[in-house]
């Protein structure tokens, strides 16, 4: 039984043996599976329902919540993946850091990161702080049977930046200048955040996710050689600390076309394409060897249909160059996005490549 042909999902199903995590792998798969970056909210009206009232970071911590919220895309969808519905900041939260989720701003702090004496506001993170995301994620296992959970965390670089510029920032001056002006400083506080992502991810991974997503929005900022110096060696520390978890890990970030080979070698099985390059040559990128993410520019969800159809038809085409590829955005998907096109970009998906 395949998940978008019957919404029952027998709970006896493996998701380890799914399409999704199949692909990830570089494994046979009966079609391309595919899922959607912010696929669980957004544009679903049945989210925006049930989070009336309730503040995000409360809804992250709600088990009830994210269990459903999780689940709504999955039911009406019915993508080959749930992603985890989390925020990249709620680790930095559990860990006792001061910050909040101002809507339609982004995670904000009362008090950036500036010295040395911040970095004693940011503990290590361990599993007796989270133990309601442990619940969440077993609930979610339970209901989904075979369909495969996705688990995520944000990057190292990523969580650091919100840190030190106290929000979201267009150009992270004070990020880049702690960067350079005080490496030591800076890798500490990345080595203690990379703690934090992995002790994340893990729990996530002991309690059932079949896959993880590293996310590094902000690191398209960067040029090649600040990525590898200053980033590079704390995505792979993150990543390398579920090198024996045994799922797949899947490595995304936003502008980063010019970044892919050294995002590829930060151990990952699954490298994520963004919108701005073309999947053909992001695969040649990376060298032609490691499944891909990817990659339908999420504005393009708002073209006529014939727009649509011809860009997932070229981006499966393309996908096929690798030896595995899973279906997605380019990045997550817009607020005002018709769940309608959403659902028919999925049916096409696996249409076209289960011929």
């Amino acid at each position: 039984m395949l998940p978008w042909e019957d919404a029952a999902v027998t709970n006896s199903a493996d998701p380890s043996h799914s399409p999704l995590v199949r692909a990830a792998r570089g494994e046979s798969v009966p079609h391309t599976p595919v899922w959607f970056m912010r696929q669980a909210g957004r544009s679903l009206p049945e989210y925006r329902e049930i989070r009336r009232g309730t503040d995000m970071l409360e809804a992250c911590r709600t088990p009830d919540l994210v269990t459903e919220i999780t689940l709504q895309p999955v039911r009406r969808h019915r993508v080959d993946g749930a992603i985890f519905f989390s925020d990249i900041v709620v680790p930095l939260q559990a860990a006792g850091v001061d910050i909040d989720i101002e809507p339609g701003v982004g995670p904000v702090l009362d008090e950036s990161f500036a010295s040395r004496e911040d970095l004693e506001r940011i503990p290590v993170l361990t599993p007796d702080m989270i133990p309601d995301i442990a619940e969440s994620v077993r609930r979610i296992v339970l209901e989904l049977g075979g369909t495969p959970l996705i688990g995520f965390a944000g990057a190292p670089f990523t969580l650091a930046s919100y840190l030190i510029e106290g929000g979201p920032s267009r150009n992270h001056e004070l990020t880049k200048s702690l960067m350079h002006g005080d490496p030591e400083l800076w890798h500490d506080l990345c080595t203690r955040l990379s703690q934090i992502s992995a002790a994340f991810l893990k729990v996530q991974v002991e309690a059932g996710a079949s896959a993880i997503q590293l996310f590094d929005s902000w690191a398209g900022f960067l040029s090649r050689a600040d990525y590898r110096e200053y980033v590079l060696p704390h995505s792979r520390a993150t990543l390398g600390a579920l090198a024996d978890a045994g799922v797949p890990r899947i490595h995304f970030g936003v502008g980063t076309g010019e970044l892919l080979t050294d995002m590829a070698g930060a151990g990952t099985e699954v490298i994520g394409v963004d919108y701005r390059v073309n999947l053909g040559d992001a695969i040649a990128r990376v060298g032609g060897d490691q499944p891909v993410q990817g990659n339908l520019d999420p504005a393009l969800l708002f073209a006529p249909w014939e727009v649509v159809e011809r860009e997932v038809r070229r981006i499966l085409d393309e996908g096929r160059a690798a030896p595995g590829h899973i279906f997605n955005l380019g990045h997550g998907v817009l607020p005002d996005t018709d769940p309608v096109v959403l659902t028919r970009v999925v049916e096409l998906v696996h249409e076209v490549s289960s011929r």
